[in-house]
């Protein structure tokens, strides 16, 4: 096991708290089962699920379509 220091701005830390809190977690594991949230599910995607997204040639080309247009300022992310 390591262990990790870090600076985060106080509204910052507030937040992380007040989640830990809510979920009757001390801050230490807050922090880890967060990062393991946001890792496993916004970062990562499987080979195969991969291979399947871009053999959808139309799917393909609706996204690079949609790329193209907030290029070009048609849309914006908010």
């Amino acid at each position: 096991m390591k262990t990790v220091t870090m600076r985060v701005d106080d509204s910052i830390y507030d937040m992380i708290k007040l989640a830990a809190e809510g979920q009757k977690r001390n801050l230490s594991n807050f922090i880890e089962f967060a990062t393991i949230q946001y890792l496993t599910s916004s970062q990562f995607i499987e080979k195969d699920e991969m291979a399947e997204i871009m053999d959808d040639k139309e799917l393909v080309q609706n996204l690079m379509d949609g790329l193209d247009d907030f290029k070009n300022g048609d849309y914006k992310i908010v």
